[in-house]
């Protein structure tokens, strides 16, 4: 099994990797915040056990990056925080267990083998992802952000602005877009789509990447902003 442990106590993450060998573990340390999303996605570990604070940094706002990769690692929180809203706060934004400081060995143990069994189980598979630019989608969750932070759609807006990014650049006419998000052939006689793509226009204005152009008599079409992707690189 693989674990990656994430800390900036040296004491501590020098004692959490002894013991995770020992236990015949294979145990990658991090100590830096900066670069734990690299680290994880360069050794691809089971479980991460993450500490809650790396000086004045929360770590929980990597959690939503975490869930976004293609293969995301079970997450377990290490804190002081010994308060309900604060373990509340963590599992909403990812984190898949929490354990308050100062904890029994044994039970971290526990946990970290806990959680490499959910990793196994059919109900663990890896999510499934559409990404355009600073787009992610989470088809399973059906949950949409624009670089870490999540949309509020609609299910309507959630299809709307899938159908979208799954045919970039390509213009879609109102009836395909009739048939495909509202599974209706016939006209509504409203302007019910042009609404919803002002709506989702207004969802996204976010992105400093993507923009929703309409197309007088043709249709809609998710665009890439190439001035400001050139700008990003």
């Amino acid at each position: 099994m693989k674990i990656l442990i994430a800390d900036d106590e040296a004491p501590l993450l020098n004692f959490l990797q002894r013991g995770l060998l020992a236990e015949g573990m294979e145990v990658i340390a991090e100590s830096s915040l900066i670069q734990l999303l690299p680290s994880i996605e360069r050794t691809q570990p089971q479980v991460v056990v993450l500490d809650r604070m790396f000086g004045d940094d929360d770590s929980i706002s990597l959690l939503p990056h975490i869930r976004r990769l293609a293969n995301p690692p079970r997450v377990l929180l290490l804190t002081a925080l010994d308060d309900v809203a604060e373990r509340v706060s963590g599992l909403r934004e990812g984190a898949d267990d929490y354990l308050c400081k100062p904890f029994d060995f044994d039970e971290l143990l526990a946990r970290i083998e806990a959680l490499a069994r959910r990793q196994d189980t059919p109900a663990a598979t890896q999510r499934r992802l559409l990404t355009v630019e600073d787009l992610s989608l989470d088809l399973d969750e059906r949950l949409a952000y624009i670089q870490s932070c999540e949309l509020a759609l609609t299910r309507i807006e959630f299809d709307l602005l899938q159908y979208l990014a799954s045919n970039l650049g390509k213009v879609l006419s109102r009836e395909r877009i009739l048939s495909r998000v509202w599974q209706s052939v016939r006209d509504p006689q409203t302007n019910i789509v042009d609404v919803y793509i002002s709506r989702l226009r207004q969802r996204i204005s976010s992105s400093q990447r993507l923009s929703i152009e309409t197309l007088r008599g043709n249709g809609y079409r998710l665009l890439v902003n190439e001035a400001a992707s050139d700008l990003t690189r």
